[in-house]
């Protein structure tokens, strides 16, 4: 991002929060008496822990119930999400840990099944190709979500609902490059081969929603280029990838800049977020536990996350502030 565009992006990414606080201004002056605000979470580098104090009072659900430990992956998104599971917990007077930044999904989903943290947020696509292994791809979201739900449910865990919002891996280009070479779908790479240079962090090369599906299902066979998640539009715009593998829901792409390439075989999957808990956990924190992961998680629709994202990425606020103020404007804070 360059200083010079970011002055326009900061009041477009800030204006979101004013126009989801003006929609639910009504409703929470009808429900605002004694409404109790979580402390803030914090968050911290390489996945270190943050502890946060509830202020719980024993008329909270979450109140004398066992503490409980949220991870999330090592993106923005993931740390969004991670702290508006973590505030809304806190609301209900749930003692909450939050390790941020754990690392990728074969990584944080070890760290679950190790006991180092209690639930994280996962998409149910990647869980199905990263950890399940399934090369088949499902036909539908709802087969996704089902047939995620099951495999982690043999292993002492459960899925919890899923949000409305999916964000599927993609392949995207400047407006530049793909109107020189006529892309419009990843079958438009084809002729280009080992010139494109393609972009993705390592476990790209390794996953069938991936590297691997896309050699499968396309023929593309270009020169993969490793690059950190966090570089993805800087390799872009400063020209060490042609074609980048960023995240559909990506704030970045509501500028305009970048040219998303379609995906008509669908290899990246179906991509709705989950909790993914111990189902030890989600019986001993009572009805309460779930029943406020699966609220936020309804109202995580494509237009709030993406303005969440933005706001991270663009306006450079904290996932922490950002969540803070969905939360807020929608009751849950």
């Amino acid at each position: 991002m360059t200083t010079r565009g970011t002055r326009t992006r900061r009041g477009r990414a800030g204006r979101w929060v004013a126009a989801l606080l003006a929609t639910v201004a009504l409703g929470l002056l009808l429900a605002a008496c004694g409404s109790s605000k979580s402390t803030s979470t914090g968050s911290t580098a390489a996945g270190g822990p943050v502890a946060t104090g509830s202020g719980a009072t024993s008329s909270k659900p979450g109140a004398g119930k066992p503490a409980i430990t949220i991870g999330d992956k090592n993106f923005p998104e993931e740390n969004i999400l991670g702290s508006l599971y973590a505030q809304a917990l806190e609301a209900k007077g749930y003692k909450v840990t939050l390790k941020d930044n754990i690392g990728s999904t074969e990584i944080t989903y070890k760290a679950l099944t190790a006991g180092r943290i209690d639930m994280y947020p996962e998409y149910t696509g990647v869980l199905l190709t990263a950890v399940a292994e399934k090369t088949t791809a499902p036909k539908s979201a709802e087969q996704a979500y089902s047939e995620a739900k099951q495999f982690v449910e043999g292993h002492g865990l459960t899925l919890l609902d899923r949000t409305p919002f999916y964000d599927s891996d993609a392949l995207v280009a400047t407006k530049a490059y793909a109107s020189k070479h006529k892309i419009t779908k990843i079958e438009d790479l084809v002729p280009l081969g080992k010139s494109v240079k393609l972009g993705a962090p390592p476990e790209f090369a390794t996953r069938f929603e991936g590297l691997k599906g896309v050699e499968k299902e396309y023929g593309f066979k270009p020169t993969f280029k490793p690059i950190a998640i966090e570089l993805s539009y800087k390799a872009l715009e400063g020209g060490q990838a042609d074609v980048e593998n960023v995240f559909s829901t990506d704030g970045q792409l509501l500028g305009g800049k970048f040219k998303v390439i379609e995906d008509p075989k669908h290899v990246f999957g179906f991509q709705n977020v989950a909790p993914v808990v111990k189902q030890s956990v989600v019986s001993a924190e009572g009805p309460a536990f779930a029943e406020t992961l699966n609220k936020v998680s309804s109202l995580l629709t494509t237009q709030a996350i993406q303005q969440m994202n933005a706001a991270v990425s663009i306006d450079k606020q904290s996932a922490t502030a950002v969540a803070q103020q969905f939360l807020a404007a929608n009751g849950l804070g």
